[in-house]
C-alpha cells in the first residue's frame, strides 16, 4: 500500500459522514475498545476515520488543589494548572492507529475550540509525532467541499488554538476562584455551590439591573386624543401634538373637539418604499429569529449543529453575513426544489435579485445556509430550524418588496389629528420568509378636502411603562453589542443562567439569590460585573490568534486583574455571606411548616435529590420529598386542603403547581 492515514473529527457523526464522502459510501464500520471507526481503501491508500468526543483534554489544577476550605485562594490566582487526558478510550486508539499510520489528518470544526480539539488530540503524547500533521478545513459536511479540503490541506493554525486555550486557563481561574470564594462565603458546599464566572457574572448582571430598573420605575402620566371616523372602513385617528403631559391641555384642547360631528382631510401622502430583503443568518441572527420559534437559543444551536454534522447545513457559528464570491447560490437554490420549499425555491430562482443582501462582514466560516435538501428523517424541531434557514436563504436572493406608505392627516375644529396606512404592493421575499416584516394597515381611501363623518372622540390617560424584561433573544443581542462572549459561548452562557436557577421564565427574571451576588459584587468588586473588563480580554484572544501578543501574557494580565479584585471581596467576606445567605433563604422558603409554624426550605440531600424540609429540624423532622425532574419554584402560597407548601414545577414546556403533601386530597384528583 502507498500509505495510511489516520483522520480525526471532532464528533462521530462529522466521522461516519466525511468517511461516506472521501469513500464513496463504500466504507466499513468497525470498532476498537467499543470506539467506532470507519475504514476504507482507495487507490491502494488505507484510511481510518474516527469522531472524538470534543475535547480529548480536561485542564484542571493539581489534587492539591481540590479541597475548598483549606485552598488559599489567593495561592490558586497563580496556581498553573495542567491538562489530563479525559476520554482515556479515545486516547488509547489514538495511540493504536498512528502507530500504523503515515499521515494524521485534523478534520475538526474549523474555528478556535475546532483547532485546539485537533492540537489536543496529539500534544497529549509523550513523544513528538514523526509523521506529517495535515489540517482538513471546510465549514459544510458537503461532498464537494469535504473533497476539495482533503485535495488542498493546510497546516494546524496554532495562533487560533491557543486564543481558545487562553480563554480556557482565564476562565478556569476567574471560575474557580470567585464561585468558590462566594460559595465558601455562604456556606453552600457540594451541589449547592454558587457559580460566578468571568463572562456569566457581567451578564447576569444585565439581567439583575434591568429588574431593579423596572422595580424602580416610576410612571409619568400622560394623556392622548383620538377621533373615530368612518367612512366605509372604521378609522382611528391621532392627535398631532401627543402625548400631552398637561391635563389641563389635553382638556383644553378635548373640549374643542369632543362636540365635532365631521372633519376635513388636510392631507394624504402616498408614496412607494421598497423594504429591504433580510440580509444572511449570522449566528446571533439566527438564534434570535429561532427564538421566535418557541425554540430555546441553546436548544435551537444543538439542533443546528447536528444539522450540520448531516451534511444539511453550513457551519453555525459565524459572525458573517457576506456570502463569498465562490459560493454558487443558483446551485444551492435548485436543490431546494427537491424541498418543501419548492414552490418557493421556483420563484425566487424564476425572479431573483440581482445579488445576494449583505450585512456585516466577517473573516469567518460563511453565513448559515442550507447546503442540502432535508431527506425526511428529522423531528419537528429540526425540520422547524432547517425550514428557517432555507426560508431566510432564500429571502437573501429575493427582490426587495415593493411597498406604498400612507400618511393622512385630518382637521377637526382647528385641531390636526394623523393616521397612517401601510399595504403591500409586490410581496417578494415576504412570500418565501416569516419574520420581520412589517404589518400591513388597510385605511379608506380619501382625497383633500373630502369631509369625514365623527363617530366618536376620546380622552384617555395612560401612564408611561418600564423598559421591558430582556428575553433570551435580547439578552443575546446585547451580550453581543457588548462584547461578552463569543458567537459560540453566548448561548451556553444563557443556559447556565438557566440551569443555576439564577434566571427564569421567557421574560427573563433574576432568582433572589442572583441579585444578592449581583448587588455584593457590584458593591465591592464592580469591576467584576462589568462587560468592559470581560470584552477587554475577548479583544486580547482575538490578538493572540492573530499572533500579536503571546498568551502567557494575556494569561498573567488577567491574574493581576483578578487578584486586585479578589483583594476586596476577601477584605469584605463577612457581610458578602451574610447578604447572600439572606438572601438563600428567602428564594428557598416555601412556606409555613403546617406542624409547627416555622418556613420550610428547598434542600438537598447528600445524594443531590431535592427536598422540602422544616428549618425547627431536628425539633421538627417534617418533610415532603420533591419531583425528581423538572425545576421547582417556591410560589409562597399553602394549600387551601392541608396547609403544606404549593410549589411551581417547571418540565421542558410543561408548568404547573402541586402540593408537595403526597396524602393531600388535591393529589388524588
Amino acid at each position: 500500500m502507498e500509505e495510511n492515514s489516520l483522520v480525526l473529527c471532532e464528533k462521530n457523526l462529522a466521522a461516519r459522514r466525511i468517511a461516506q464522502i472521501l469513500s464513496d459510501g463504500k466504507m466499513k464500520t468497525s470498532y476498537l475498545a467499543k470506539i467506532p471507526f470507519y475504514e476504507f481503501e482507495k487507490k491502494g491508500h488505507l484510511w481510518r476515520v474516527m469522531g472524538l468526543r470534543g475535547h480529548l483534554l480536561r485542564l484542571d489544577y493539581p489534587s492539591r488543589y481540590t479541597q475548598w476550605r483549606s485552598t488559599p485562594l489567593k495561592e490558586l490566582i497563580w496556581a498553573e494548572p495542567s491538562k489530563k487526558v479525559e476520554e482515556r478510550s479515545i486516547a488509547n486508539a489514538i495511540e493504536t492507529f498512528l502507530k500504523q499510520s503515515d499521515k494524521l489528518i485534523i478534520a475538526t470544526d474549523f474555528d478556535r475550540e475546532g483547532e485546539l480539539i485537533g492540537v489536543e488530540s496529539f500534544s497529549w503524547l509523550e513523544k513528538p509525532l514523526d509523521i506529517p500533521i495535515k489540517r482538513a478545513r471546510f465549514s459544510s459536511l458537503t461532498a464537494a467541499e469535504i473533497s476539495y479540503a482533503f485535495r488542498n490541506f493546510v497546516g494546524m493554525d496554532f495562533n487560533l488554538a491557543k486564543a481558545a486555550e487562553a480563554r480556557e486557563h482565564i476562565d478556569l481561574a476567574w471560575g474557580a476562584v470567585l464561585t468558590r470564594f462566594v460559595s465558601l462565603a455562604a456556606n453552600r458546599y457540594g451541589r449547592n455551590f454558587l457559580s460566578v464566572g468571568r463572562v456569566q457574572s457581567p451578564a447576569l448582571a444585565l439581567v439583575v439591573d434591568r429588574e431593579k430598573e423596572i422595580a424602580n420605575f416610576k410612571p409619568i402620566p400622560y394623556w392622548e386624543i383620538t377621533v373615530e371616523v368612518k367612512d366605509g372602513v372604521p378609522l382611528s385617528l391621532f392627535h398631532t401634538r401627543q402625548p400631552f403631559w398637561e391635563e389641563s391641555r389635553a382638556k383644553e384642547t378635548y373640549d374643542k373637539v369632543k362636540d365635532a360631528k365631521e372633519g376635513v382631510v388636510k392631507k394624504v401622502d402616498k408614496k412607494e418604499i421598497f423594504e429591504r430583503a433580510p440580509v444572511p443568518f449570522n449566528t446571533t441572527e439566527f438564534l434570535r429569529a429561532a427564538s421566535s420559534l418557541g425554540i430555546g437559543v441553546s436548544t435551537s444551536m444543538q439542533i443546528a449543529e447536528s444539522l450540520y454534522r448531516k451534511g444539511l447545513i453550513s457551519y453555525p457559528r459565524t459572525d458573517n453575513q457576506v456570502y463569498p464570491r465562490s459560493l454558487n447560490l443558483r446551485l444551492v437554490a435548485n436543490k431546494l426544489k427537491n424541498s418543501k420549499l419548492s414552490s418557493e425555491a421556483e420563484a425566487v430562482l424564476e425572479n431573483p435579485r440581482s445579488s445576494p443582501t449583505e450585512g456585516k462582514f466577517a473573516h469567518d466560516h460563511p453565513p448559515i445556509y442550507p447546503v442540502d435538501v432535508e431527506k425526511g428523517k428529522l423531528n419537528d424541531r429540526e425540520e422547524k430550524i432547517y425550514e428557517l434557514i432555507a426560508r431566510r436563504f432564500l429571502a437573501t436572493l429575493s427582490k426587495d418588496a415593493l411597498c406604498e406608505s400612507i400618511d393622512m392627516e385630518i382637521e377637526v375644529n382647528g385641531e390636526k389629528f394623523k393616521t397612517n396606512g401601510y399595504r403591500v404592493i409586490a410581496p417578494n421575499w415576504r412570500n418565501v420568509y416569516p419574520l420581520g416584516a412589517r404589518k400591513e394597515k388597510t385605511i379608506p381611501s380619501l382625497e383633500p378636502g373630502q369631509k369625514v363623518k365623527i363617530t366618536k372622540t376620546n380622552l384617555k390617560q395612560n401612564k408611561t411603562k418600564p423598559t421591558k424584561r430582556f428575553t433570551q433573544a435580547s439578552l443575546l443581542s446585547k451580550m453581543e453589542q457588548l462584547g461578552l462572549g463569543t458567537k459560540s459561548t453566548r448561548h451556553e452562557i444563557i443556559k447556565k443562567l438557566y440551569d443555576r436557577n439564577f434566571i427564569e421564565g421567557l421574560h427573563i427574571k433574576p432568582s433572589t439569590t442572583a441579585e444578592a451576588i449581583i448587588e455584593v459584587l457590584q458593591k465591592h468588586a464592580p469591576r467584576i460585573t462589568l462587560p468592559s473588563m470581560t470584552s477587554h480580554l475577548e479583544q486580547q484572544m482575538d490578538s493572540i490568534a492573530k499572533g500579536e501578543i503571546r498568551i502567557e501574557d494575556v494569561i498573567d494580565d488577567s491574574r493581576e486583574v483578578l487578584s486586585k479584585e479578589f483583594e476586596t471581596l476577601e477584605a469584605n467576606q463577612k457581610s458578602i455571606g451574610e447578604e447572600i445567605i439572606k438572601a438563600l433563604r428567602e428564594q428557598e422558603s416555601v412556606g409555613r411548616c403546617p406542624e409547627c409554624g416555622f418556613p420550610m426550605l428547598i434542600r438537598v440531600s447528600r445524594k443531590g435529590e431535592k427536598f422540602i424540609g422544616c428549618s425547627n429540624y431536628p425539633k421538627c423532622r417534617n418533610t415532603y420529598s420533591l419531583p425528581r425532574y423538572g425545576k421547582v419554584i417556591s410560589t409562597h402560597n399553602s394549600c387551601e386542603r392541608c396547609s403544606a407548601p404549593v410549589v411551581k414545577v417547571i418540565r421542558k414546556r410543561k408548568v404547573y403547581e402541586i402540593c408537595v403533601n403526597p396524602r393531600c386530597e388535591t393529589n388524588k384528583k
